[in-house]
């Protein structure tokens, strides 16, 4: 075992180690594809089974982090040499191993458009390689896509809530890590958000980035109003202040004594609906109608909607641990499956037949339908070589190894899932929409998928 010492260096994926970012498994199934021979050009798909809880669609992200894994995955010799002493490869031959020095992504990758709206049992990611490198790269591309995914499908639905008032990504303390909280920043970004508190994902991203002070800074003080001069003097541009410390409508009317240089003030705690119409009153009535109400605290979709029901006068939104958790639904059961093997040239479709898992087989494109109004109609999932009046939703991302997909800003990500949530019928953007879209399979697939049943129970 690797000898640690408190000098250590913290334990991140990056580009070096990335190779062994992944499930054991993987690797001992690269071993035996290689001593085996079985290292046939596989097709496998990643799509999600069934939607989670209360959600009518997600919203696709994470695909730029999985084209910078493929295209930069290696096994630099440290990591090899570590694989080499575990037990479990001692009768593996060297030769897998040299493999492993040279391995780069040779394959092919198609995949949905980052903010593209999707649903259960639709591919969103295709990949077509020799068995070994598209084994290897299930648990990566599985992480990080379902991750960002589930995060910009919640935030998105907490936008759609907030009725065009501003949401900001507050999560960052309350994500599963600090790696978690940067990735959820982006992919709340993508689902609609206007700004993060995540300095570093504002930076690498150039999104906005948005912060007031937290209780500590009036607290520190022996005089709020004190704290809250202080802070106005130091940040006289954009001076928004925490007003619920003791008592928030006090907080409200030593906030209003600052005057036309008060941008905001943020309501964290209690009642916030009445008493956001109580400090509307006294900054109106202190002729401060340009100074904001932010509200935070715990807040989701279902809560900013009833307030905004209450009318509550909130200009904008600060939200965290309910949204980079997706805290009332934290998990998306993504799946990677083995949908066709190339065997002297032969394309052998696969299949997986237990009981719940089924899936269908050959490679597959998604075909959009749309009404006269451009609003979505219904989604075909048929084979690649079939021809619809529709949109395909999957494309060409790399060919043989090589990027062809010119990459997105998060920007464009951002506009993308904005337009796409616009085509999607208002009935499955409610919050407690109990109806499926129309999601439908060709009757070429259902064909082989018979087929191919048949011959498995035999």
């Amino acid at each position: 075992m690797k000898n640690r010492t408190a000098q250590a260096k913290p334990l991140f994926i990056n580009s070096e180690n990335m190779g062994i970012a992944t499930d054991l498994y993987q690797l001992t199934m690269a071993a035996g594809y290689f001593a085996c021979k079985q290292n046939h050009t596989s097709t496998f798909e990643l799509f999600v089974r069934k939607l989670p809880q209360n959600r009518s669609y997600l919203v696709a992200a994470g695909l730029e982090q999985a084209i910078y894994y493929l295209t930069n995955l290696s096994f630099p010799d440290t990591y090899v040499q570590y694989l080499q002493q575990l037990p479990l490869f001692k009768n593996v031959s060297g030769d897998f191993f040299t493999y492993l020095r040279k391995f780069r992504f040779q394959g092919d990758l198609f995949a949905v458009p980052e903010g593209t709206t999707f649903f259960a049992n639709e591919p969103i990611l295709r990949v077509t390689a020799p068995a070994i490198e598209a084994q290897i790269i299930e648990t990566y591309l599985l992480s990080m896509i379902c991750y960002q995914t589930l995060i910009t499908s919640k935030a998105s639905r907490v936008v759609h809530s907030a009725q065009g008032k501003e949401v900001i990504d507050f999560g960052t303390r309350r994500a599963h890590s600090p790696q978690a909280g940067v990735l959820a920043a982006r992919a709340s970004y993508i689902g609609g958000c206007v700004g993060t508190s995540n300095v570093l994902t504002a930076y690498e991203l150039g999104i906005p980035a948005i912060g007031t002070i937290a209780h500590s800074w009036i607290m520190g003080y022996e005089n709020e109003f004190k704290s809250f001069e202080d802070f106005q003097k130091v940040f006289p541009e954009n001076t928004t202040l925490l007003i619920d410390t003791y008592d928030s409508i006090k907080g409200a009317q030593l906030a209003a004594t600052i005057g036309k240089k008060l941008k905001g003030v943020r309501l964290d705690s209690g009642n916030i609906s009445l008493l956001s119409k109580k400090v509307r009153r006294i900054l109106d009535s202190a002729g401060l109608q340009q100074v904001k109400i932010t509200a935070s605290g715990d807040l989701n979709e279902y809560k900013i909607s009833e307030l905004l029901r209450k009318r509550a006068p909130i200009d904008s939104f600060g939200v965290g641990t309910e949204m980079v958790t997706s805290k009332d639904s934290p998990a998306l059961n993504g799946v990677y499956k083995l949908v066709e093997q190339e065997v002297d040239g032969r394309l052998i479709p696969k299949m997986k037949c237990s009981e719940d898992k089924v899936s269908y087989p050959s490679k597959k494109q998604v075909y959009r339908f749309f009404d006269k109004s451009r609003r979505f109609k219904k989604d075909i999932v048929g084979l690649t070589d079939e021809v619809h009046d529709a949109e395909a939703l999957l494309l060409p991302i790399i060919r043989s190894g090589k990027l062809l997909y010119p990459i997105p800003t998060v920007q464009k990500a951002q506009k993308f899932a904005r337009e796409n949530i616009s085509h999607l019928p208002g009935e499955f953007k409610r919050l407690d929409c109990g109806t499926s879209y129309p999601v439908l399979f060709s009757k070429s697939l259902r064909e082989i998928k018979e087929r191919l049943n048949r011959n498995l129970t035999v």
